[in-house]
């Protein structure tokens, strides 16, 4: 199993999530999270001052699949969370050792 994070831009989650549902994916957890990289910020006016804002606001995905989705996953986030500018974001994966589902104790798949 792997687990598929995703910083994506915020307006872009309702287009990734339509586009996961649209690949058989069934679950996932978004969580509002802040950083910065080679878009290092943006300039803002208010009230007249202008400041940087270093940190952006974007939206983190985590997505736990078979092995054999995570190319379907990665080409369905990509393309839905793509604008073609700096600060799209990135993605991210890595192994699972094990899921375990709280309620009936599934195990791996079962468990997803």
């Amino acid at each position: 199993m792997k687990k598929i994070e995703a910083i994506i831009r915020p307006f872009k989650l309702e287009d990734v999530k339509i586009a996961l549902v649209n690949a058989g994916i069934v679950g996932m957890t978004v969580s509002e999270v802040r950083g910065f990289g080679r878009q290092k910020g943006q300039v803002e006016r208010y009230r007249g001052s202008e400041f940087t804002v270093e940190f952006l606001q974007k939206l983190k995905l985590e997505i736990v699949v078979d092995d054999e989705r995570v190319d379907t996953v990665v080409q369905a986030v990509q393309d839905a969370a793509r604008t073609g500018e700096i600060g799209d974001g990135k993605i991210f994966i890595s192994t699972v050792d094990s899921v375990i589902r709280i309620r009936t104790g599934d195990l791996d798949s079962g468990a997803i």
